[in-house]
């Protein structure tokens, strides 16, 4: 199964390794371009993998990874359209590219997986959201969700919950790194040592999400278990509330939508 990437920035490079490492195809089997040369040194040196041009990608792969950023997908899918083989399956990892509007670039109908990862792939921690067309057998769409799957989880839904995805898990990561830093900035204004405060931050935040994994409790059941009456917690759980943390995330997740919409 000849796998390639045109694009390879982090998130591309986070799917390599989590095929390298799960061993899902040979490294030979593996190509990926880019127009930056440091970004084909890195192919070439730390992935060690093929190197070649966008239509060489396109001409060899089975699966094929559109991995460039929003912008550049038109000019990439033009050059591109006429080298792709029917059978090969195209996977998106781009915001707002609905399967309408990558089936008006391509001009003719083309196996397309849309998919919204997340940056803790690189961490093998990601969470991906996925939908496909109707050219997609669910063989196939079983060969990509492995792939997704080497580096975090994957869940196939609607198309029209991958705009929630976005707000959801895709950029979600930048607003708990924000949460991190600001508790760890709080910590630091009260007398801990900053790394050890981001330590602290993190290892709760970890702990945190693994336990609404893990126990299936309700977040609002867990949060309860820690509110003990007239105690810290309830504290600043109320203080939080005060301040509109709760909108200022729901808020965020709908603006993050709306950008996604009309992209």
């Amino acid at each position: 199964m000849k796998t390639a990437f045109i694009g390879c920035g982090n998130m591309a490079t986070a799917i390599i390794g989590g095929i390298l490492s799960s061993r899902i195809c040979n490294q030979e089997d593996l190509m990926a371009s880019d127009s930056s040369a440091a970004a084909q040194d890195r192919i070439r040196h730390d992935l060690q993998i093929r190197c070649v041009s966008n239509t060489e990608a396109a001409e060899l792969a089975d699966i094929l990874f559109l991995s460039v950023k929003p912008q550049f997908y038109e000019e990439v899918i033009a050059q591109i359209k006429d080298t792709i083989r029917p059978q090969t399956v195209i996977v998106t990892i781009a915001p707002g590219k609905t399967l309408s509007w990558l089936r008006e670039q391509f001009g003719r109908d083309l196996k397309i997986v849309r998919t919204m990862p997340n940056t803790p792939a690189m961490v093998k921690e990601g969470m991906t959201g996925v939908c496909r067309n109707e050219f997609v057998s669910d063989e196939e769409l079983a060969c990509v969700l492995s792939i997704l799957e080497s580096f975090g989880k994957a869940e196939v839904v609607p198309e029209r919950l991958l705009d929630v995805v976005t707000s959801v898990s895709g950029s979600s990561p930048a607003y708990v790194f924000m949460l991190i830093e600001a508790m760890a900035d709080g910590a630091v204004a009260d007398g801990m040592p900053r790394a050890q405060a981001y330590k602290f931050a993190a290892q709760a935040v970890l702990g945190s999400a693994k336990m609404v994994l893990e126990t299936g409790k309700h977040p609002g059941e867990l949060k309860d278990m820690v509110c003990s009456p007239g105690g810290t917690t309830m504290e600043a759980v109320r203080v939080l509330e005060e301040k509109g943390f709760r909108s200022a995330v729901i808020e965020a997740e709908k603006a993050c939508v709306s950008k996604s919409r009309s992209m």
